[in-house]
């Protein structure tokens, strides 16, 4: 029988599980009904047997329809390969059977106390009492599973503990009470016994194939389940490839912002050179309207002595007034030309000196003729006198007449010859009177002029004054710019350093994913050497049927083996009712998580479509970018070669700046020291000319006093006649030169015009040129404010795709999470399988038990 049952089982090729792979399972009905028909047809056999037999072969009440068939097993062999029978049908019964032993401990006194009675009425009290003891045992296991780990249920298993070990014992007395009788294998008793238990064993093995196609069902489930887990995971890595590549970009946009912040800071170099440029015009514009300003003052100090010398000249012709108007007006009309002398003053002076030599000699020259006038003057009142006392000879001689005829005739006619003179005289004295008057009417005129080149002198004062103004403007607003600049870059200091904080961060949590990810691979690859050493085992045991006969030996250990795992199953259940409660926690979590999985989902769409346009702006900033490496090329060569003069301290832009201003100051300041000390130097060199001038100006006078008292000897000493025709020569050639100068001056002057409103016009374009300059300047200092407002807006943007992407780690860490946690109910849920198959084989029995009865 034993040979036929393990060819079968290897014939069959089924594969049993952890608990059919241990355990043969024989229902309690099939043994009974065997025992009955043996004890109906076999009379005889039965009165050979003793009373104290029958006691052995029926089993106590204590132990139940199993107990029943395992103690009928050993008495009818004992020592034999069908042991092991009942010591798998020991180890068949539910945990929760050991309940069934209370009700039943009466039981078997009855049949120690009537040792007539016969065998069929045991059996059958065994057969209500274990269909009874199998529903209380299903009720009891049914409330035990809708508990989920209560206190009950700890109470019940110490109970079953205690139980199970009052069972042991029981069975190991059994034992040792079956070991005395001992029956052939070929006894007619047996033969039944074994078609029944043949029977039995192919209608098991059936039942294990279906259970075999359930499990294979099941792990088909299960695989079903893996691969969709694995679907869930592909998509998850999906995921965190596209969070790298939008990393990847996040970097690539945070190199494009650091380039364009390269070109915005070579932007400010540019604008700092052309502010520099711009300085240097001012600075240049400056020192040209110091030396314009130097230059007037250096007229206005001409004017000052030309006015001083024309006060001296108008205090000496105001005395010699009386005496000639012409030479008035010549010295008038020769200072007036000389005020207006601004760009060939030192020309105009040495003339100027020149003239004052002239005009000493003609003040000589009107000195000799006013001598010459009081001469003429006292002559004609001498002729007067005459007349007067010719009158009276005449009165007196009226008797004389016709005597003195001839004498009035020649007196008469040299009378007329004097008039004649008087009235020459007279027609000179109106010429000259109208030639002064031509002189004052162009005195006016120039006058009118000087006028004008005062106004327009004040008006380019006032406007070096606006300029100025508009410069110190220009320079507070680049010092509120400087500062402005400042705060940016620590800003910027400030976001970069966070940048790198939160890449350190991410390289941490990818780490982390890549270390999960193995675990999980090496969880699955032991799971997989699990599987298939479970199968290798399970072979080696379908093969091994040898292996049978150790299982008597091994009964005790199997025994003691139940227990533990019985222990372990009240544990199992205990830990299934946690990870249901964890469970139901979990799909609460995740319909929350799916809510704000699909709001993500829609912000991420759009973030896409920012991303999308942020990427064409990219490319034409790549493009841009591109342009400008040959730029940035030569400024790295240019910053190495500021290193290297600088001896190879990197220094920041700031602080670059800082050194050069400093620099420059100190430069300033000391081209300032020398510049006045100079000055100084001039001004004093100025004062000892000044008072140079004025000695020899001085001296001059008195030269010039000595010159016109020697010049009045001289003129003295010549002849009136000879003086007379000389004088008219000289007179003649100086009114000739004069007018030549005045000629000559009026183109100067003309000259100088044109020179005067050049310049003006000059000064007009270059002050325009610097207004359009400082308009572009602002332009661009508005236009930079403009890029960095973008460039802060986009860092600001670029910071709260960083936090959402870091959000979405935290996300997908939790679903990693929550995956672990289904994985492990998942593996938790083979114990589960094996609880359900157990249940099943007990509703069959229970079944069948219903059919028999």
């Amino acid at each position: 029988m034993e040979e036929a049952a393990g060819a079968t089982a290897e014939g069959s090729g089924v594969e049993f599980g952890s608990a059919e792979r241990d355990i043969l399972r024989v229902p309690s009905h099939l043994a009974m009904e065997a025992i009955e028909t043996e004890n109906g047809n076999d009379n005889e056999e039965e009165e050979s047997v003793p009373l104290e037999d029958q006691d052995e072969t029926f089993p106590p009440a204590e132990r139940g329809a199993c107990g029943a068939t395992e103690l009928f097993v050993s008495s009818a062999e004992e020592k034999s390969p069908e042991t092991f029978s009942d010591k798998v049908e020991l180890e068949s019964c539910p945990p929760e059977l050991g309940d069934m032993e209370q009700p039943l401990t009466g039981s078997r006194n009855p049949s120690h106390a009537s040792p007539g009675a016969p065998p069929q009425a045991s059996a059958l009290s065994v057969e209500l009492n274990s269909s009874t003891e199998s529903e209380s045992a299903f009720e009891q296991f049914d409330q035990l599973a809708s508990e989920h780990g209560g206190q009950r249920w700890e109470q019940e298993c110490q109970q079953h503990g205690a139980e199970e070990n009052e069972i042991s014992g029981r069975s190991e007395e059994t034992v040792e009470e079956t070991e005395l009788v001992v029956l052939d294998p070929e006894h007619p008793l047996m033969r039944r016994f074994q078609a029944a238990l043949k029977n039995y064993l192919t209608k098991q093995m059936e039942k294990v194939n279906l259970e075999l196609q359930e499990l294979r069902t099941a792990t088909k489930k299960g695989k079903a389940q893996r691969e969709e887990l694995g679907v869930i995971l592909y998509g998850a890595q999906q995921q965190l490839a596209r969070l790298q590549m939008e990393l990847e970009k996040s970097h690539g946009r945070r190199s494009q912002t650091a380039t364009a912040r390269r070109q915005l800071e070579e932007e400010l170099e540019g604008l700092r050179l052309t502010h520099k440029k711009m300085c240097q015009n001012t600075d240049d514009e400056r020192k040209k309207v110091s030396a314009m300003q130097t230059q007037v003052e250096n007229l206005a100090l001409h004017l000052f002595y030309m006015q001083n010398m024309d006060q001296d000249m108008r205090h000496n012709i105001l005395l010699m007034k009386q005496s000639t108007k012409k030479a008035e007006a010549e010295r008038i009309q020769a200072e007036v030309e000389k005020k207006k002398q601004d760009l060939l003053v030192d020309r105009l002076t040495r003339k100027a000196y020149e003239l004052q030599e002239q005009i000493a000699l003609l003040e000589a020259q009107f000195v000799a003729q006013a001598e010459d006038t009081k001469v003429t003057r006292q002559a004609v009142n001498e002729a007067c006198m005459e007349v007067q006392a010719i009158n009276m000879e005449k009165k007196r001689l009226m008797n004389h007449w016709n005597s003195s005829l001839a004498g009035m005739k020649q007196r008469d006619e040299a009378y007329i010859a004097t008039q004649e003179l008087l009235s020459k005289y007279r027609h000179d004295l109106k010429s000259l009177e109208m030639d002064i008057h031509g002189c004052r009417k162009s005195i006016r005129k120039e006058e009118e002029k000087n006028e004008l080149l005062v106004t327009i002198l004040s008006r380019s004062q006032n406007d070096a004054n606006t300029t100025k103004k508009l410069i110190a403007q220009c320079l507070s607003r680049q010092e509120a710019l400087k500062v402005e600049f400042g705060t940016y870059t620590r800003i910027l200091h400030e976001t970069e350093q966070t940048l790198n904080r939160t890449k350190m961060d991410q390289a941490a949590r990818l780490n982390e994913l890549l270390s999960i990810g193995k675990d999980i691979e090496k969880g699955t690859d032991a799971k997989d050497q699990m599987e298939n050493e479970i199968v290798a085992k399970l072979q080696d045991q379908m093969m091994s049927s040898k292996a049978t006969k150790h299982f008597s030996q091994l009964a005790a250990k199997l025994h003691r083996r139940k227990t533990d795992l019985e222990l372990h199953f009240s544990k199992v259940e205990n830990d299934m009712a946690q990870v249901i409660l964890n469970a139901t926690h979990t799909n609460g979590r995740l319909t929350v998580l799916q809510k704000t999985l699909c709001e993500l989902d829609k912000e991420i769409k759009n973030i896409h479509d920012l991303i999308s346009c942020r990427e064409s702006e990219i490319a034409k900033g790549i493009v841009l970018t591109e342009n400008k490496r040959g730029v940035i090329s030569q400024y790295n060569k240019r910053l190495e070669m500021i290193l290297s003069q600088q001896g190879g301290q990197e220094l920041a832009p700031l602080e670059i700046e800082i050194n050069k201003l400093t620099k420059q100051i100190e430069e300033c300041n000391s081209e300032v020291m020398t510049l006045q000390k100079y000055w100084l130097t001039l001004q004093k060199e100025l004062v000892k000319l000044t008072h140079e001038r004025e000695e020899q100006i001085a001296s001059l006078d008195m030269l010039k006093k000595q010159i016109t008292i020697m010049q009045q000897k001289k003129v003295r000493t010549e002849n009136e006649i000879q003086q007379e025709t000389k004088e008219q020569k000289d007179i003649e050639r100086h009114m000739r030169n004069m007018s030549n100068d005045l000629i000559k001056l009026n183109v100067l002057i003309n000259k100088n015009n044109s020179s005067f409103e050049e310049l003006q016009h000059g000064n007009i374009i270059t002050e325009n040129e610097f207004v359009r300059a400082l308009k572009a300047a602002e332009k661009e200092s508005v236009e930079m404010q403009e890029k960095h407002s973008q460039l802060t807006e986009e860092k600001e943007r670029l910071l709260s795709s960083l936090v959402e992407a870091e959000h979405q780690i935290m996300l997908w860490e939790k679903k990693i999470q929550l995956t672990r946690e289904v994985r492990a109910a998942v593996d938790s849920e083979t114990g589960q399988g094996e609880i359900q198959a157990m249940k099943t084989e007990i509703h069959r029995m229970e079944v069948r038990l219903m059919a028999s009865s």
